[in-house]
């Protein structure tokens, strides 16, 4: 079992002072997840090498099981230190593919070429698309082999504008993901903010924030057994 986890190379939260990049929650519980299943895990990103961590992941109430594990795993860190370039990897290695959200991606990843590209390979092979908060915004150029884009019609989930609302961030992000999800014909759902929320919809599997992390990775599993 190989799944592919692909992050964020972007650092910059829009035109404020303040960074961002992937969100460690949502990396750390889906990567020992998969480790734990025993699989075979490759880490990419646009940039290759050292994927830009959210700093606000890293504070104390950001803080869980995963991420502490995180902390004390070297060998992970070392992973993550040294991720693929996405335009060296091919969907025909790799069995699934997931995204961990964290703002960067409404930046880098909803336009990346070789993320679209990826993407639809993995989705015409017939194997799981998975993506969890802001990630899903990797699927809004991604389209079937009809031309029509993959999410239209399916049942999805992501960061929730109140959610968006809430961080503070509405007026900063360069799109409100649920609206996008919507336009491009998703049929959103969504939990309580804050609460977990994993949705499939067939090969679509899609969380809704960070504490969707991994119960998205399990979905994933099991759509791979």
């Amino acid at each position: 079992m190989k799944i592919l986890m692909v992050l964020t190379s972007h650092d910059k939260l829009g035109n404020t002072e303040h960074k961002t990049g992937f969100w460690v929650e949502e990396f750390a519980a889906p990567y020992y997840c998969f480790l734990d299943a025993n699989a075979d895990i490759t880490l990419a990103s646009p940039a290759g090498g050292q994927p830009p961590i959210d700093p606000n992941s890293e504070l104390e109430q950001s803080q869980t099981e995963a991420t502490e594990r995180f902390n004390h795993d070297e060998d992970a860190q070392q992973q993550l230190a040294n991720t693929f370039k996405l335009a060296d990897v091919s969907a025909k290695d790799f069995d699934a593919i997931f995204y961990p959200g964290g703002h960067g991606p409404l930046w880098d990843l909803v336009d990346d070429a070789d993320s679209i590209a990826l993407i639809e390979s993995f989705w015409q092979d017939g194997k799981p698309v998975s993506a969890v908060c802001h990630a899903p915004a990797v699927l809004l150029n991604a389209k079937d082999q009809n031309g029509e884009f993959i999410i239209s019609g399916k049942a999805v989930t992501g960061f929730t504008n109140s959610e968006e609302t809430a961080v503070g961030l509405a007026e900063v992000v360069p799109f409100l993901l649920q609206d996008e999800l919507v336009k491009r014909g998703g049929q959103f759902e969504s939990a309580q903010d804050w609460h977990p929320l994993a949705i499939q919809d067939g090969r679509l599997i899609t969380g809704q924030n960070p504490a969707s992390s991994e119960a998205v990775a399990e979905a994933l599993l099991n759509a791979l057994k």
